[in-house]
C-alpha cells in the first residue's frame, strides 16, 4: 500500500522525542510522502529543518487564521522571501496552510479576509498550489478562489462542508482532504458526503498531530494513522484499502507534480 499524508505538522514539539523514529516507522508502512504545513512565520525555518532533514517529506508555507494575532505586516513580504529563496527547490510545494475560520469569534473576518486574499495572490505569483483551511467559511472561501483564478488548485484540509459545497470546490479544482473526524460515529453527515465524492477528488491526510481519529482520542495523532485512516474511508467508499491508497496518492501526486 502506497499512501500520501497531504497535511501533517511534522515540524511540531509533539514530535520532538520521537520525529526520526516515527517518519522510518510510516515509510515501513507505506507512507511514502508526507507535506508539512506550516502556520507562523516564526516556525517558517523549524519546518525546513524538518522537511529537509528526512526523505519523502515536502514543505508549505503559509500564515494560518488561527494565530491571526500573532501574524504582522512585514509577514506578507518575508512570504514573498521565503518563497523565492526556495523557489526551484523539489521539497517546495505549496502556499498554506491558509485561509478562513469564522467559527472562532474573536478572529476579526475582514483581518482573515484580507490576510487570505495576499496569500491567494503570492501563490498565484509563484505558480504554487494552495492548501486551505476553511471552518464555516466555505462561501467565502470559493467567492475569493473564483476571482483569483489560480493556474494551479490545491487542496482544501479537513473538509467538513455539505456535498454543494464539496461540488463547489471541485470545479476550481481543489482536491478534498480526508482524516481522522471521518472516522468517529457521530460523523455520519461527513461520511454520506465522502461516499458521494468522485475518488479522483479525494486526499489522505492526518492533520498530525491533531485531529486523532477515534481509536486515538485524546492522543497524539500521527501519520504512522493513515494506513488505519485509509481503510475506514475505503470503507465507507467501498473500496480496498489497496485500492482507495493507490488513487488518493496519485490525485496529490498530479496536484503537486510529482511522479505518479
Amino acid at each position: 500500500m502506497r499512501l500520501i499524508d497531504s497535511h501533517c505538522h511534522l515540524d511540531f514539539p509533539a514530535f520532538d522525542q520521537d520525529r526520526a523514529a516515527v517518519i522510518a516507522h510510516c515509510q515501513t508502512l507505506g507512507v511514502e510522502k508526507m507535506i508539512v504545513v506550516g502556520v507562523t512565520r516564526q516556525h517558517w525555518s523549524r519546518l525546513w529543518d524538518t522537511v529537509s532533514n528526512h526523505d519523502g517529506l515536502y514543505g508549505a508555507f503559509g500564515l494560518h487564521p488561527y494565530f491571526l494575532a500573532e501574524h504582522q505586516d512585514s509577514d506578507i513580504p518575508a512570504l514573498v522571501e521565503q518563497l523565492s529563496l526556495y523557489r526551484d527547490h523539489p521539497k517546495l510545494c505549496a502556499v498554506g496552510e491558509i485561509g478562513l475560520d469564522f467559527l472562532l469569534q474573536e478572529l476579526d473576518p475582514k483581518q482573515q479576509i484580507h490576510l487570505f486574499e495576499q496569500q491567494v495572490a503570492i501563490a498565484a505569483e509563484f505558480n504554487l498550489p494552495v492548501i486551505i483551511h476553511s471552518r464555516r467559511a466555505n462561501a467565502q472561501v470559493t467567492a475569493i478562489l473564483k476571482k483569483a483564478k489560480l493556474s494551479r488548485a490545491g487542496i482544501i484540509h479537513a473538509f467538513s462542508g455539505s456535498y454543494e459545497e464539496a461540488l463547489e470546490y471541485i470545479k476550481l479544482g481543489f482536491l478534498l482532504g480526508f482524516g481522522g473526524a471521518a472516522t468517529w460515529p457521530r460523523a455520519t453527515r461527513l461520511q454520506s458526503v465522502l461516499k458521494r465524492l468522485p475518488i479522483a477528488s479525494i486526499a489522505l491526510e492526518t492533520d498530525s498531530p491533531d485531529m486523532p481519529p477515534e481509536w486515538l482520542a485524546g492522543q497524539r495523532n500521527s501519520p504512522e494513522q493513515l494506513p488505519s485512516i485509509c481503510q475506514y474511508l475505503a470503507d465507507i467508499y467501498g473500496l480496498s484499502s489497496t485500492a482507495f491508497a493507490a488513487q488518493t496518492s496519485t490525485n496529490v501526486q498530479r496536484l503537486f507534480g510529482w511522479t505518479v
